[in-house]
């Protein structure tokens, strides 16, 4: 038989294999993660790359995105067995715990708010806020209301509920509420904030200036990945390939400005200066960093939530439950000054 005969055989039968093998590999199957978010939500801002990069697939999840609406409704599918993980922060994650509810957290943001006022209200500083109508995002226990009235506390002594006027209103109504001037000062997520510094308005106080003031001298996660403890030790390779694929997204995000084009609709910025000015507090939110110092740090804040929010935020426990963090993943340890 002629050698080149065999030749092309064998590479026929190699092509084949070949074909083979690469078709049993794409019909490998995938493990299936369910994430709820809302449903217009900075989260999608990522998971949009995570999904047109194939950065979880790559990994072998198969990620399914469940819209919500609400974060009340994260946290009740989350429960309900509806999703696997959701987005929320550390003090439910504690409550859950104290009340043997194994959850557990993993750092996602540490995007923050701020108190906007126009430039002619005339208050300069907190205690310029006395008798005057601050609007609340979210409700009484939102927490970084309740960081800011501990702020108030210790540093003038006073009660901002009875010193100011609050009022509480969804993000969206609160910026409105400042532009018309219905509310002197806007305390609102940083999204929400963000738009509001575009059209003119200025910080009187951030959530880290706060937390400065209050001995916290870090930045910490408020917001994280959630999700059931027994679920993720059955499931820990897909939970970490998951994170990585978050981490991954980020670190694009961090170092890349085309990216963004891909995830501006979700973002829903109505013109270049919010687009951009949203992109940069992103980036300044990305955590890079976690060790026992930034739990310990996270202990410390949950403590003055507990003494000013009391039992309806915090439940019966005064201090972070232990695992809270979830032991099996971290972020590179931080570096030390």
């Amino acid at each position: 038989m002629p050698s080149s005969f065999l030749t092309r055989v064998f590479s026929a039968l190699a092509l084949l294999l070949l074909a083979l093998s690469a078709h049993s590999a794409n019909e490998m199957p995938l493990t299936v993660l369910r994430v709820g978010v809302l449903e217009f939500g900075t989260v999608n801002w990522e998971l949009e790359l995570i999904q047109s990069r194939a950065l979880a697939r790559k990994r072998g999840i198969d990620l399914k995105v469940v819209a919500l609406a609400s974060g009340d409704a994260s946290t009740i599918a989350l429960q309900g067995g509806a999703v696997d993980m959701v987005v929320t922060d550390w003090i439910w994650v504690s409550r859950q715990r104290a009340e043997s509810n194994l959850y557990t957290f993993v750092p996602f943001s540490n995007a923050v708010g701020a108190v906007m006022v126009k430039a002619d209200s005339g208050i300069r500083q907190v205690a310029d806020l006395k008798d005057k109508k601050l609007g609340v995002a979210g409700g009484p226990s939102d927490k970084t209301w309740l960081l800011l009235r501990a702020y108030a506390q210790r540093k003038l002594g006073v009660d901002l509920t009875q010193f100011s006027q609050p009022t509480y209103a969804a993000p969206p109504l609160l910026n409105e509420l400042a532009l018309r001037g219905q509310v002197d000062a806007a305390l609102n997520h940083w999204n929400y904030a963000a738009r509001l510094e575009v059209l003119g308005l200025h910080a009187l106080i951030d959530v880290p200036e706060i937390l400065k003031g209050l001995g916290i001298n870090k930045p910490i996660p408020l917001l994280g990945w959630v999700f059931r403890d027994d679920w993720a030790a059955a499931n820990s390779t897909a939970v970490k390939n998951f994170l990585a694929a978050s981490y991954e997204a980020k670190a694009i995000l961090a170092g890349a400005d085309a990216p963004w084009d891909l995830i501006r609709p979700k973002m829903r910025a109505e013109n270049d200066a919010v687009f951009r000015l949203l992109r940069a507090s992103f980036r300044a939110g990305i955590p890079t960093c976690t060790d026992q110092d930034s739990i310990s740090t996270v202990a410390a804040t949950f403590k003055i939530l507990a003494e000013t929010g009391g039992e309806k935020l915090v439940g019966k426990s005064k201090t972070l439950s232990a695992g809270t963090f979830w032991p099996a993943y971290a972020l590179p340890p931080c570096k030390t000054s």
